[in-house]
């Protein structure tokens, strides 16, 4: 009979383990590392661009994104923004570098430009990757 108290006891201690490792295991967090290139533009308009030019050169990124092979992602609406006297930001998530290498030449990134360099003052780019 306690034997069966102390194997009792045991399994108990052992169950109460397993839950709580299981437990912690659960709420872990979890990232992923992936490959793919991140571009990410912090910018500053020109004191006279219009609040149309501004929206026109972020809307005019999703459509650059579609014609240009090998964009995964775009990101164009700003919720913090560093150096402050900068005043938007966007991003674009590239599957590799051949995809990021041909983004700065394609003509649909010229065409781009056009729109977006009219209502720029100055901007800052990043890319990073894993």
């Amino acid at each position: 009979m306690k034997n069966i108290s102390v194997a009792k006891a045991i399994l108990g201690v052992v169950i109460a383990a397993a839950l709580f490792g299981a437990g912690v295991m659960t709420g872990a967090n979890t990232f992923g590392t992936p490959s793919t290139i991140l571009h990410f533009v912090t910018l500053k308009w020109k004191v006279d661009a219009t609040e149309e030019q501004k929206q026109a050169a972020l809307d005019s990124v999703k459509q650059m994104a579609a014609q240009i092979p090998g964009i995964r992602n775009v990101w164009t609406k700003t919720v913090r923004v560093q150096p402050r006297d900068y005043s938007a930001v966007f991003a674009i998530e590239f599957e590799d570098k051949a995809a990021a290498d041909r983004y700065a030449s394609h003509p649909a990134h010229s065409a781009w430009e056009k729109i977006y360099l009219s209502a720029r003052q100055e901007s800052r780019s990043n890319q990073a990757t894993n």
